[in-house]
């Protein structure tokens, strides 16, 4: 991985993307892409679209959702404190005596979320999971006029956004899901050699994947691509407590996730394997029995339908402000598409045969 990119992976790390709000990290890639692209614009709905070699006929959509979940203020009380609602999954454990962000009109303000002290819960409160609405944020506000002075109800809000490397080259950071799928597309984009292509490249960075995939569906029509590659982050199995006889053996560092299954057109997954078996890129498979809850599922659905597949990063811990993943995996992820772009032969049918 070179230095601007690596440079280019932290910033998007490191900027807030809250389902809806994705407008700050789409002026971030758009910003870091321009050098390397035929054409960018942003769709109504916030999608931001990468174009090269826009001229060929035959179309072929990258998408990574650049969307991270988050919460939203829905209630400030006399006190000044804050009551949120879930912009995505979140396992509500994961956020007590976290620090977040309220990214309000005025500025960012900071914020906790605090709990009752453990010496003063009840022995029925200690045995309790809490849930979103009995959390709250509190921004050290002295009452409710202060707080509203700072922040609106339907303020976006982030766990804080940290970026810390561990060893053999992994980080940590919130938000992995998917601004790894985001800088991935972007950046086979970016080391696809132009004069070997036989194809237009649209790499999307999508919108709102994590309240239904609707980012993915809207670009996708737009586009109007003959063949779909969705990247996202799956399971990762090597760390205590996940089954792999349920789940499947993948491993951080492992090399990216080709899926197999209903979601996904054999040919291009064939396709795929070989492009890394070609170039030596080490791979992983995993099987999906229905439909994947990724931006593949709205891609292959689209229109009269679309040639789809889905290459993943293994992420330990996902949807928590902890999430791990691999450097060398997302390098590797690039690599593979950039080298399946420059072989991809417009002429080759994806219509499923014997």
């Amino acid at each position: 991985m070179i230095e601007d990119s690596r440079l280019f992976f932290k910033k998007l790390l490191q900027t807030p993307s809250p389902t809806g709000f994705e407008e700050k990290i789409q002026a971030a890639v758009r910003e870091y892409m321009t050098p390397f692209a035929d054409e960018i614009h942003s769709d109504v709905h916030g999608n931001l679209i990468v174009g090269k070699n826009i001229d060929a006929p035959y179309r072929v959509m990258l998408a990574g959702h650049c969307d991270q979940i988050g919460l939203l203020v829905n209630y400030i009380d006399n006190e000044g404190f804050l009551y949120v609602l879930q912009l995505g999954g979140w396992d509500a454990q994961h956020l007590i005596g976290q620090r977040v962000i309220i990214w309000a009109e005025k500025g960012a303000i900071s914020g906790v979320i605090g709990k009752k002290p453990i010496h003063l819960l009840t022995e029925d409160e200690r045995k309790k999971t809490a849930k979103i609405q009995d959390l709250w944020v509190d921004i050290g506000a002295k009452n409710k006029e202060e707080a509203e002075k700072l922040v609106e109800i339907g303020s976006p809000i982030t766990v804080e956004l940290e970026y810390r490397e561990l060893q053999n080259e992994t980080i940590t950071a919130p938000g992995t899901d998917d601004k790894t799928g985001a800088w991935v597309v972007m950046e086979a984009l970016r080391r696809t050699d132009r004069s070997m292509l036989k194809c237009a490249v649209y790499a999307v960075s999508t919108v709102q994947e994590e309240v239904g995939l609707r980012g993915a569906k809207t670009s996708a029509f737009g586009i109007d691509p003959q063949i779909g590659i969705a990247v996202d982050v799956t399971f990762a199995t090597d760390c205590p407590t996940i089954e792999k006889k349920q789940n499947g053996d993948i491993i951080v560092g492992g090399g990216p996730v080709i899926s197999r299954g209903p979601n996904m057109n054999t040919k291009l997954v064939n396709a795929l394997v070989k492009t890394a078996k070609d170039n030596e890129i080490p791979i992983q498979i995993c099987a999906e029995g229905r439909i994947t809850g990724t931006d593949a599922n709205m891609i292959q659905v689209n229109r009269s339908g679309v040639a789809t597949a889905l290459v993943s990063i293994p992420n330990r811990y996902m949807h928590s402000p902890v999430e791990i993943i691999s450097l060398k995996d997302i390098d590797a992820t690039a690599n593979l598409l950039a080298r399946f772009l420059e072989k991809f032969d417009p002429n080759e049918s994806f219509i499923p045969s014997v």
